[in-house]
């Protein structure tokens, strides 16, 4: 890569780091789009889930007494049902389809939510919300879309989203990460990458979990909403593009 990209790949992930620190989503949806520009589309997924796996581990230990580990207990369970799925779409299917397909429900999600659509809680929809999750992290990394549609329509508080999202990163991302480089095999460039990026991610968490002490509960909802469109309207134009 020039120098020029490496810049790029500093500022993208340390931006993506902060994010994800200060808000438990956000980290694949901002880089992932640059990521592509850089990579092949699997070593960018790869890349990807490493880095977000590394800001998840750094994170979870000071948050573990706000997880609410019976809900993380079921949406782990039903992503273990969705990566199977996603990790053959990964190896041997055009993602054409299928990312068309997300972005337009995201951002249809995305309305109804700010349209004040809101339901129950039940282990079935937590479940059914982990596998999703499960089946779009292998296939194309991308978890937080899925889970972040359910909470904010559930309106779960921002302590609880955000410690038990970054709980279930650190379950399902090294599951699809090991299923992933099994049948697909790491480059030198792609561990260069990995390399290069894992101290920036580090600088990117502790400006993060400063920034998260500012956030009160209407603009964490808020800023759900601006994630949640960003990330379908980049699928919705990546796909058409």
């Amino acid at each position: 890569m020039s120098i020029e990209h490496y810049i790029l790949l500093a500022i993208v992930i340390f931006a993506a780091s902060m994010l994800q620190s200060s808000t438990g989503f956000g980290f694949s949806i901002m880089s992932t789009p640059f990521l592509l520009l850089l990579f092949d589309a699997h070593s960018a997924i790869k890349i990807n889930i490493v880095l977000s796996l590394f800001v998840s581990v750094l994170m979870i230990y000071s948050l573990r007494k706000e997880i609410d580990w019976g809900l993380f207990r079921r949406v782990t369970w039903g992503s273990l049902i969705g990566i199977p799925f996603g990790l053959a779409i990964f190896l041997f299917m055009d993602v054409f389809a299928l990312k068309l397909v997300i972005s337009v429900l995201i951002l249809l999600c995305t309305f109804l939510l700010l349209c004040k659509f809101r339901f129950r809680p039940t282990n079935g929809r937590d479940a059914s919300a982990g596998s999703v999750s499960g089946f779009l992290t292998a296939s194309i990394g991308l978890p937080g879309p899925p889970l972040l549609i359910y909470f904010a329509g559930v309106e779960m508080e921002k302590a609880r989203q955000r410690s038990t999202t970054l709980a279930f990163y650190v379950i399902v991302y090294p599951v699809s990460l090991i299923l992933q480089s099994i049948f697909n095999h790491w480059s030198m460039a792609d561990l260069h990458a990995v390399a290069i990026s894992l101290p920036i991610s580090l600088a990117g968490i502790l400006f993060g979990h400063w920034v998260y002490r500012y956030i009160n509960q209407k603009l964490f909802r808020a800023l759900s909403y601006i994630i949640l469109f960003c990330s379908g309207a980049y699928l919705l134009y990546s796909t058409l593009s």
